[in-house]
């Protein structure tokens, strides 16, 4: 790029009216500034390598696309039931004080927190969902070639994460539609993975491990190795799920999310809970007022809620029932669930599961699907009011008849 002897002048050295000779090294330096300013930004190896993508493609989406709402909203894994009415009440108020910042160390939810998990403050970090926190994990762990491993067609987010910063991803396969907890043990030995990622209960299969069978294989997770335990989905699961960990074993940090039970997934409110030498390290790169201060007093409000949890937790369990049985109905089977939606066996491959997808949507029910073999042979549908049921009852027949019909 070529400047004039002209937009060299304007250049004011210090702002006091002193312009250098044009062909100053002062003046030169400002041209090649300006020329790298003006090409744009310099990007990483790693980020160009990268696909510019999103993990999920949101129902919004969608709706453009359609140009009209869905009329059943049964692919978030949302609760439909709504915070608590307090809930709703504290953020309500927090509103009038939104110009301000946030607690950043957020003292009133750990707290609360802690008490109800038996540890300390210091034993809990908070953040923006899970997503955000297994974001920061794995900032704060793996550098470019670190061994991470996982599940072929878990969570698709925390992949993403591990991309992003460069990790090596190592998968293992689903074992009779459950995450193979022995594999990923015997994988991460093999890789010398420096972070092994499970959640039970498990999406999107909604599959689970008891904690008795967690805990029992602790003693099999490598050295220098950290198990990443995901239990966004813990409060539908059955009693013994949650398995009897200390807060203080440094080999596991659990996350668990206000955004299922609790019905604040748009609040993006998630905690992490481990040993207090590996929390306190989040200091160091957390995202220090990642959440409002009406998601910081919804939490807690809904925390001290447990009535209204308790409600959610039944209002779901009918709702996977009926699920179930409009599942049967059409010949159809629900696998077992210990989450808040049911995944449904279409008795076929992926690409039928695919078309249904797209049918049901066309008739107005949002729904997802996962994405591996053999899995990707089922549809997930989460679980909704009366009314989205009947939606769903009335469409699922009409969708699969067109998708068997072509």
């Amino acid at each position: 790029m070529a400047f004039s002897d002209g937009a060299i002048a304007r250049y004011d050295q210090g702002g006091k009216g002193h312009s250098p000779a044009p062909n100053s090294p002062i003046a030169m330096g400002f041209i090649s500034g300006l020329s790298r300013a003006m090409t744009g930004p310099r990007y990483t190896k790693l980020a160009q390598s990268l696909p510019a993508n999103v993990p999920f493609v949101g129902p919004e989406v969608q709706e453009r696309d359609m140009g009209k709402p869905f009329r059943a909203r049964l692919g978030a894994n949302e609760s439909v039931f709504g915070p608590s009415p307090k809930a709703i009440e504290a953020m309500t108020q927090a509103a009038h004080d939104i110009w301000k910042y946030a607690d950043s160390t957020n003292f009133a939810l750990k707290n609360a927190l802690a008490e109800q998990i038996g540890g300390t403050p210091d034993n809990i970090v908070l953040g923006c969902g899970i997503d955000g926190l297994l974001g920061e994990l794995v900032r704060l762990l793996i550098e470019p070639g670190d061994a991470v491993v996982t599940s072929d067609g878990a969570y698709p987010t925390f992949n993403y994460h591990v991309v992003g910063f460069g990790g090596a991803l190592h998968k293992v396969p689903f074992k009779n539609d459950h995450e193979d907890f022995d594999a990923l043990l015997d994988k991460a030995a093999e890789v010398d993975a420096k972070l092994i990622y499970l959640a039970n209960p498990d999406n999107p299969m909604g599959s689970w491990h008891t904690g008795d069978v967690i805990k029992a294989a602790l003693d099999r997770i490598p050295d220098g190795a950290l198990l990443c335990l995901d239990e966004a989905y813990i409060e539908f699961a059955p009693e013994g799920t949650a398995p009897g960990i200390a807060l203080d074993d440094p080999r596991v940090i659990r996350f668990r999310t206000f955004s299922k039970a609790y019905g604040m997934a748009g609040a993006r409110v998630g905690y992490g809970f481990g040993h207090v030498d590996l929390i306190k390290n989040f200091d160091k790169i957390r995202n220090h007022f990642g959440m409002n201060r009406a998601a910081q007093d919804g939490a807690l409000a809904a925390l001290q809620d447990q009535d209204w949890l308790a409600h959610v937790q039944s209002e779901v369990a009918r709702s996977k029932n009926r699920i179930a049985a409009i599942a049967q109905a059409n010949g159809l089977s629900a696998l077992p669930s210990a989450t808040n939606f049911v995944t449904i066996d279409c008795g076929s491959d992926g690409a039928f599961a695919v078309a249904m997808v797209k049918a049901l949507g066309e008739l107005g029910v949002f729904v997802r699907m996962p994405f591996q073999a053999p899995q990707n042979r089922c549809i997930r549908i989460s679980a909704g009011t009366d009314a989205d049921l009947d939606v769903l009852e009335e469409a699922l027949p009409k969708a699969l008849a067109k998708v068997r019909g072509a």
